[in-house]
């Protein structure tokens, strides 16, 4: 256990390796990444959120039907809050009906439900119908458009904006790899039932049998998901996401040459995670650890991941994982119940040397420390002092 202490210091404990080392040096990462032929790439574990492999992540380049990942997002959040009801009926615009590219072919005297319009949007790409349920939910496709940018904002996605809900190229559009991979992560992770659809081969509506655009559906059977996309300025796009031994991957892929492509690259991504890399979950008994408090009515208080902890490492490597905690020394009361009051850092090791940081995670207080007595505060402030001047004299 490693520990440094001292009045306003950042304190550091290293709480758990995961083995006994021995002496065999170990390389940092993970074998370099394939060449990908595209213009921006990334490749993340869905569930750590790690970014594994990665060329030009933030560039902003027009995510054409990519877009209808954050209209399916905002869709799913209000049909799990009770916003929207599946079975709901949904007026066809003349807009909406005229929308060209992808389609679903709907038309203003039709009145498709929700659930139809979602299997439209996530099979099919439907423009028309990706207005339509804009429409219905926030009673203009711009008014839909502001939900989307906040929905970005809140989940971190920092270099994208939206302008309406297709991906029709439009001015001040756009999106990067990194954000639609966070995005098309957050969908697996968030809405699990809802991102079933994303498998689905095809969907007829009025009689019309249409194919899922993403071919890695038939020739991979790890890959369960998302969306494709493609403008001539966006060239050929896809966020693909699969599973394998308790792995997600999500590869989003920008600017590839053509249809068959994007599905190349996309699956030498896959293939390059799956081989390489393996996903662990420590238990919350693993990470939870006491730290002392002062002035308070307990002289400790237990601190707890604020969420469940998942960590990506290179293979043959998932015994040089230690968690390193993070806080502010030294902690004093009062204490809130859930309070953050330091991170949790998944490091890997090579001996005794911290080689890389691969996630960090909250820790909050387990329980409640009320404020001490007067006279208890007054006797950890002697504490304190005393702590304070052995520091000094020992330096």
């Amino acid at each position: 256990m490693v520990t440094t202490q001292g009045k306003g210091c950042l304190t550091m404990v290293l709480l758990a390796l995961l083995t006994l080392y021995g002496g065999a040096a170990m390389a940092a990462s993970a074998p370099p990444p394939p060449t990908v032929k595209a213009k921006g790439w990334v490749l993340m574990d869905a569930q750590s959120g790690q970014v594994l492999a990665e060329h030009d992540p933030d560039i902003e380049l027009p995510p054409a039907s990519l877009t209808k990942m954050m209209t399916m997002y905002l869709a799913f959040e209000d049909l799990e809050l009770g916003r929207l009801q599946p079975d709901e009926q949904v007026t066809v615009s003349t807009k909406a009906w005229k929308m060209g590219g992808s389609r679903m072919f709907i038309e203003p005297r039709h009145k498709p439900s929700v659930k139809e319009l979602i299997h439209g949007i996530s099979t099919l790409s439907g423009n028309d119908a990706s207005v339509a349920l804009a429409e219905h939910v926030a009673g203009t496709e711009e008014a839909f458009a502001d939900r989307m940018n906040q929905k970005a904002l809140e989940m971190g996605l920092e270099h994208s904006h939206f302008v309406n809900a297709t991906g029709f190229p439009a001015k001040n559009h756009y999106s990067s790899p990194k954000d639609m991979a966070i995005l098309g992560a957050a969908l697996a992770r968030d809405f699990p039932e809802h991102y079933k659809l994303f498998s689905e081969k095809s969907f007829t509506y009025n009689d019309i049998t249409q194919s899922n655009r993403n071919r890695l559906l038939w020739s991979d059977p790890r890959v369960d998901g998302i969306k494709t996309g493609h403008t001539d300025k966006a060239g050929y796009c896809l966020v693909s996401s699969a599973e394998l031994n308790g792995l997600r991957l999500v590869a989003a892929v920008f600017g590839a040459d053509s249809e068959k492509a994007r599905e190349q690259q996309s699956r030498l991504l896959l293939n390059f995670g799956f081989r390489n890399f393996v996903a662990v979950r420590p238990t919350e008994r693993e990470l939870r650890r006491k730290v002392e408090v002062f002035e308070g009515e307990d002289d400790e208080v237990t601190l707890l991941p604020a969420k469940r902890v998942w960590i990506t490492v290179p293979k043959g490597k998932e015994d040089h994982v230690a968690f390193r905690l993070r806080y502010e020394a030294p902690l004093k009361a009062p204490i809130a119940k859930g309070e953050n009051l330091g991170t949790v850092e998944a490091v890997l090791m090579d001996g005794k040397q911290i080689i890389e940081v691969l996630a960090s995670v909250d820790m909050q207080a387990a329980k409640e420390v009320p404020q001490a007595s007067w006279f208890g505060r007054q006797w950890d402030g002697v504490r304190l002092w005393w702590r304070d001047k052995e520091a000094e004299e020992s330096e």
